[in-house]
């Protein structure tokens, strides 16, 4: 298979993934949150991850420290998060999505991580990288 015929299926392929993704409804307890694309990732990582400092999210999601702490703002405003004292040092705050949302943001966003599993199961460690790495340059690309 060609170059041109592999990225003949992935613009076949990208639009319907787009699509289902779309059609995920957003449960009623979230609606009138208006969730953006920043907030998803952020709540994306605390469900894979568990609690973390603004600091470890910001790695995570590769911005900077006062953007996660924006993004922190608005959502504990909305009551999405509740923020605590890291019992190891009281300077630190730690993140994690309140109780009261966490049901809802867990039927509606694990479902993603378990089709990325799926999708990743069967390869190697070194093809799962090669596919992470592929998407990041894809992304830029269609970002330049």
């Amino acid at each position: 298979m060609s170059t041109d015929d592999e990225v003949r299926e992935l613009l076949l392929v990208m639009p319907r993934i787009v699509g289902r993704i779309k059609r995920i409804p957003v449960p009623e307890a979230l609606r009138s949150l208006e969730l953006a694309p920043r907030h998803l990732s952020l709540l994306s990582m605390l469900l894979l991850d568990g609690p973390q400092t603004v600091s470890e999210l910001a790695a995570s999601l590769g911005v900077a420290p006062t953007t996660v702490s924006l993004i922190i703002g608005d959502l504990s405003r909305k009551g999405v998060l509740a923020r605590r004292e890291d019992e190891a040092d009281r300077r630190r705050r730690i993140v994690d999505i309140s109780p009261e949302s966490r049901p809802a943001i867990t039927a509606w966003l694990a479902r993603g991580g378990q089709a990325w599993r799926e999708a990743l199961a069967p390869l190697t460690a070194e093809q799962r990288r090669i596919v992470v790495e592929t998407m990041r340059r894809y992304e830029r690309a269609v970002g330049d």
